[in-house]
């Protein structure tokens, strides 16, 4: 275990932290900062699932050519994260118009967790092996299970090629964010390239637009790209959206392709935040087997 010093961004409502490279937090955060900047005046309606999707496209680009082991990456994810940089990356997106979107990834076997206790303190965690039953190696002393990161090297040449000693690349990022309003909140999800997706959704309906914790994460969710046993680059949208939010993102250039009402594909989704008088308010996903309890 390494104790690193987390990525942060500022929003219009706080400050969200994220987990540094060779995470995917920063696509994380780059989501939020971008489509903060677009002005979107209210959630579910075709700028908001449009605009965190084009915001993704951009954050996953510059994750795709930057991130992998800290040590050898040449750009800055921080620099990454300043006003001026997101100001520049957010007038690139088209408010009316999907840009192109053809980018494989990868599958995984992980879980979120979130805790606080009656001192305040807020712990936002994740566990994976990466692919089901990571490597297939269980320590026959401890029963432990050993992951199977390692599958995310390249042999091209970048930060994220195969060599000795090298971190590669994964797609584990819990978030915390610092509020305005003097809440702390932790919230994340499994599901890979999912993962800021789904954070995104949750974090943009719940503070940006202020809808209540659990049916934040209760709403129909989008998933761009593949997920697991499929190699598809589309956009997927669970089918208790507005059908005429899913013409609109057709006839934007989105390649929309409508699943079912709770996807597992979607991820699991949670959250936990402590209030500013003590109160305790956690949520869960209905799409799998959380809860939320106090012990």
């Amino acid at each position: 275990a390494r104790q690193v010093a987390p990525l942060s961004v500022r929003l219009s409502a706080g400050r969200v932290f994220n987990q540094p490279p060779p995470t995917q937090g920063v696509s994380s955060l780059a989501i939020l900062g971008l489509f903060d900047r677009l002005g979107v005046p209210q959630a579910e309606g075709f700028a908001h699932v449009h605009g965190v999707v084009e915001a993704t496209k951009r954050a996953f680009a510059w994750r795709n050519r930057h991130v992998g082991d800290p040590a050898c990456m040449q750009a800055d994810p921080a620099a990454f994260l300043q006003p001026g940089a997101l100001d520049a990356e957010a007038a690139c997106i088209d408010a009316q118009r999907a840009a192109p979107w053809p980018v494989p990834t990868a599958p995984g076997d992980t879980v979120w967790l979130g805790a606080a206790d009656a001192q305040g303190r807020v712990v936002s965690y994740i566990q994976s092996v990466y692919w089901e039953f990571g490597s297939g190696v269980v320590l026959p002393e401890s029963g432990v299970q050993w992951q199977n990161r390692g599958a995310s090297f390249t042999l091209d040449a970048g930060p994220n090629q195969l060599a000795p000693g090298r971190l590669p690349f994964h797609t584990l990022n819990p978030a915390l964010a610092l509020l305005d309003d003097g809440r702390v909140l932790a919230y994340g999800t499994m599901g890979g390239e999912g993962q800021p997706q789904t954070q995104a959704a949750f974090f943009t309906r719940h503070v940006l637009f202020g809808q209540d914790m659990q049916a934040a994460i209760t709403a129909p969710r989008w998933l761009l790209g593949r997920t697991w046993g499929d190699q598809s680059t589309n956009l997927k949208l669970e089918s208790r959206f507005e059908p005429a939010l899913v013409q609109a993102l057709r006839s934007a250039g989105h390649d929309v392709q409508v699943v079912g009402a709770f996807e597992d594909m979607m991820g699991h989704a949670g959250a936990v935040a402590v209030h500013p008088d003590g109160r305790i308010e956690g949520a869960t996903d209905p799409r799998a087997d959380g809860i939320c309890a106090g012990v």
